[in-house]
């Protein structure tokens, strides 16, 4: 997209917002050359939806337990998602499978964080599964949304180490200090114009990225 350009982000989330949080004050703060259009929640209890209202952000809620199915679901939100017309969709904790009759709309503009170094632990309870398993470290990965559940290009990832003693909840608490980083970093790039999805790559700077960037590099 045109860098110059305030970029248009409608925000989903099911939760406590906290990515969300991250977001509103990058914007805020001019750090992104974006604004968020609407929040969109499928919990009307979610906090992240007051999150938007002390900021004075759009909010709305679609109940899915009023819907039959998750493509009534799917078409609706794609309605609400569409009158806002935005260059960007950002899932910030979004606990929901979206199907084709979302995903396809907006192929190429949905962006998800996900609390594993993906492609391990696609999924729930990822913090659960990398202690059980034994892993030395864990993370974040930001990635393109596609039909495939956690399975879209990756763009960036972050590793924490998983310390002796780690419980999830303390393994989650300094993995999400590090999506609230790597989130806006990837959603800076998308409004700077700077990466794109092709096929099942991400494209960054007019260049395929073979694996994911990572946050101690950069």
């Amino acid at each position: 997209m045109n860098s110059s350009k305030v970029a248009s982000i409608v925000a989903l989330i099911s939760g406590g917002g906290t990515n969300l949080q991250a977001i509103i004050d990058a914007c805020a703060s001019n750090q992104l050359n974006a604004e968020i259009k609407a929040v969109i929640s499928n919990q009307a209890d979610a906090y992240g939806l007051q999150r938007a209202a002390k900021a004075s952000i759009p909010t709305e809620v679609i109940d899915h337990a009023l819907f039959k199915d998750r493509p009534s679901f799917d078409r609706e939100l794609k309605r609400r998602v569409a009158a806002y017309q935005p260059d960007l969709i950002v899932m910030a904790g979004f606990m929901r499978i979206l199907t084709e009759e979302f995903i396809d709309p907006f192929l190429g503009r949905i962006m998800n964080i996900h609390p594993s170094l993906l492609p391990k632990y696609r999924g729930l309870h990822t913090h659960r599964r990398a202690l059980k398993a034994g892993d030395k470290e864990h993370g974040c990965s930001i990635h393109f949304a596609t039909n495939e559940l956690d399975g879209g290009p990756v763009i960036l990832q972050a590793t924490v180490p998983i310390l002796e003693g780690d419980s999830s909840d303390s393994l989650a608490n300094r993995v999400l200090e590090k999506e609230h980083i790597i989130y806006s970093l990837s959603i800076g790039w998308f409004c700077e114009g700077r990466i794109a999805m092709r096929g099942h790559r991400v494209i960054m700077d007019g260049r395929t990225l073979h694996k994911p960037l990572m946050l101690d590099d950069l």
